[in-house]
């Protein structure tokens, strides 16, 4: 960030002026003057809060993928899969077990296991070859989203909260000032504030990770010199597995995450590998801020799309991804190599 702040001082002045633009007009009761403009305030609170938590989903499904794509250099579409069957098992097992919050772990492991014999069957046996990789992946999610369909149907499932997290809860926002001068703060749900919580202790959690310990440290070097971190002795292939299983384990749990607050059926996989490839694309390869960053933007701009210029919402996304390739291939933080 000091780097692009020091790089492009114009660019950074302008993102800094939007920010406090938009934090004012999240935080500031609005006039009646902007309430005619902009329409009411609550629905634009509603919609921004909506991208954020939304934001929140995308960082955990594309932070997985940007560890695996992103550092590894691994080539997964089948991502996504991992996404919606992690999903449909959290359903079950929160349903046999009752509890919600035991389906995260229990996910997790197996969504981990998974991935493990992802890498070790599949991308270890095509180490550099992206197009196999590509192509086999590819082949190995139209497979897995068959057996999902023909064993859990076609129809949507919702994963409960539990009741500790159900309704909403207040936030300290005005949303609106009545006429007899009280001021409304507003309601949001509390299990979509919790998710965001989540997600941000996660996010920091894997900065510090990579960052800040040993085991970040053997990940990075075994990215850029693998010959020679494994000639010192380092049994890199085991931490490529931990780092595989790791990232695989994430997309089961971000759906759970996306059947507690949205629901699961068929072609969610493909929406969200969709996601995870523009925000890694936008924001750059192996980047955890620039994961975070992204799934903010492309959550931000598909609800701010779908209540302002419904029309033309899906196109945003995708526009944002034709600009950034357009003018800067390596990612607006990622580095050209």
């Amino acid at each position: 960030m000091a780097r692009f702040a020091s790089r492009h001082p114009v660019w950074t002045f302008i993102i800094v002026l939007a920010a406090a633009v938009f934090l004012w007009l999240i935080f500031a009761p609005w006039s009646a003057e902007m309430e005619e403009t902009l329409g009411r305030k609550r629905i634009f609170l509603n919609a921004i809060f909506g991208g954020v938590t939304l934001g929140a989903l995308y960082f955990l499904v594309a932070s997985g993928f940007t560890l695996i794509f992103g550092l590894m250099r691994n080539v997964n579409l089948a991502h996504g899969s991992l996404y919606l069957l992690g999903g449909y098992l959290g359903f079950e097992i929160s349903e046999f077990t009752g509890s919600w919050l035991i389906a995260f772990p229990a996910v997790f492991i197996i969504v981990a296991l998974v991935g493990i014999v992802l890498q070790h069957q599949v991308f270890r046996r095509m180490d550099g070859e992206d197009l196999r990789q590509t192509m086999v992946t590819i082949g190995l999610s139209v497979v897995l989203a068959d057996l999902m369909l023909w064993y859990w149907g076609g129809q949507s499932y919702t994963i409960f909260a539990p009741d500790w997290l159900s309704g909403p809860m207040t936030l300290p926002i005005i949303s609106s000032i009545r006429d007899s001068g009280e001021i409304v703060y507003l309601r949001y749900p509390a299990v979509r504030m919790a998710i965001l919580l989540a997600a941000i202790v996660i996010g920091i959690g894997m900065w510090l990770l990579l960052n800040r310990t040993r085991l970040g440290m053997f990940v990075r070097a075994g990215v850029d010199d693998r010959e020679m971190l494994a000639a010192s002795g380092v049994r890199i292939q085991y931490i490529f597995l931990a780092v595989f299983a790791f990232g695989a384990g994430l997309a089961g749990i971000a759906g759970i995450v996306g059947g507690t607050f949205q629901s699961l059926s068929p072609g969610e996989d493909t929406r969200f590998l969709l996601a995870s490839l523009v925000v890694v694309i936008v924001w750059g390869r192996g980047s955890i801020p620039g994961a975070a960053i992204g799934a903010l933007v492309i959550g931000l701009s598909e609800q701010l799309g779908l209540v302002y210029a419904p029309t033309y919402s899906v196109v945003f996304t995708f526009l944002i991804m034709a600009l950034v390739l357009a003018f800067r291939p390596q990612g607006l933080l990622g580095s050209a190599r």
